[in-house]
């Protein structure tokens, strides 16, 4: 019989109910919030611009998303001071933090005794999408320059430029950087083609990171979890890893579905999904923001130098250069220092009272 936990997009995220207590809810409801007449004319125009671009009532066009997405955002990192989710019981509140999650994802009784003996299965492995599962650089900056392409203006060649087309949000790209679009109408309309152009060039993918799929099969062969988070929606994730031979590796998926609102919180979601404390995840990172965003979590974080150049990724664990330098022995060193508790002696304190001097008579006189 399974839990759930249910979160602001009313997604699901299973849960054993032997990692709870049994006062812990089967499900637990966020209140809805009323939707403002802002946010309505927002939908309203959207609906316009995409019926514009040809598109069809359900905002898809050959099949691909057609609204703008958060491929081109600058996401929060997300839990900074260890919040999590705030959900809502008969009771009253109740608060999912990072604290809460690493109190109530112990290991059961049997399942220590397991990783006492073969330690490797009660990690969890959590891949980022862009960059360490898929080399989606390249498939936005060719987005950017079809869409300028078809706009007739060209993107400079300057390195940093195009690092903030990677990284910066698509309105400040379009309004800042590149400082084409000047009415909003041109803003939505060229975000709309972006996010069309990115998926068209997403179908054509089919090779993941080199090394990747090799590290992926060490993993399996000693039974330890992973899990890909990303801010894809589901349809097309699961078909991009179809196509490039990585679907069985995972068996958790953290999707645009889940509506996770931050970096971290979809970490959190992957831990929850792999049954995994947060402390005892392991994140695979090539963004400064996902590292800290692990951190946060209480995880560990590897860095895949690439994208971001090796002194940007100082604050993670471990970093490497490609997935051929990683080995298991590297995972549990990172644990190393923290050791573990199972099992192990407990040491009795004895407060020991220092003898009495014992006066003798010559002493005195």
């Amino acid at each position: 019989m399974e839990a759930s936990l249910r979160f602001r997009s009313s997604s699901f995220l299973p849960l054993t109910l032997t990692s709870f207590s049994p006062h812990f809810p089967s499900k637990l409801r966020l209140t809805r919030l009323k939707r403002s007449k802002s946010s309505c004319n927002y939908q309203n125009h959207s609906k316009l611009v995409t019926k514009a671009c040809g598109s069809d009532e359900n905002g898809s066009v050959n099949g691909f998303p057609a609204l703008p997405n958060k491929i081109f955002m600058e996401e929060v990192i997300g839990a900074e001071y260890g919040e999590g989710f705030e959900t809502y019981r008969p009771d009253g509140p109740l608060k999912v933090d990072v604290d809460f999650l690493n109190d109530r994802l112990q290991e059961g009784f049997l399942q220590r005794i397991r990783y006492a003996m073969k330690p490797d299965e009660a990690y969890g492995l959590i891949f980022s999408w862009d960059n360490v599962v898929a080399d989606t650089g390249s498939l936005k900056l060719n987005a950017w320059r079809q869409l300028a392409s078809e706009e007739g203006m060209e993107i400079p060649q300057d390195d940093n430029l195009q690092r903030l087309l990677l990284y910066a949000g698509a309105d400040h790209a379009l309004q800042k950087v590149l400082r084409w679009g000047k009415e909003q109408n041109d803003v939505d309309r060229l975000k709309l083609r972006l996010s069309q152009l990115y998926y068209h060039n997403l179908v054509q993918l089919s090779e993941p990171v080199e090394g990747l799929k090799e590290w992926l099969e060490a993993l399996a062969s000693l039974h330890i979890p992973c899990a890909v988070v990303s801010c894809l929606d589901r349809r097309n994730m699961v078909e991009t890893l179809e196509r490039m031979g990585l679907k069985k590796y995972f068996q958790a998926i953290v999707s645009d579905e889940d509506g996770m609102e931050s970096i971290a919180h979809r970490f959190l979601s992957a831990a929850v999904k792999l049954d995994r404390k947060p402390s005892k995840c392991i994140v695979f990172e090539d963004d400064p923001r996902g590292i800290t965003a692990a951190h946060n979590c209480t995880m560990m974080a590897v860095a895949l130098i690439g994208a971001h150049p090796a002194y940007d990724l100082g604050q993670a664990d471990l970093a490497v250069a490609s997935f051929n330098e990683l080995s298991v022995i590297n995972l549990r060193r990172l644990f190393a220092n923290k050791g573990s508790s199972f099992m192990e002696l407990e040491k009795q304190i004895i407060e020991t009272t220092p003898s009495r001097r014992k006066l003798r008579i010559d002493t005195i006189f």
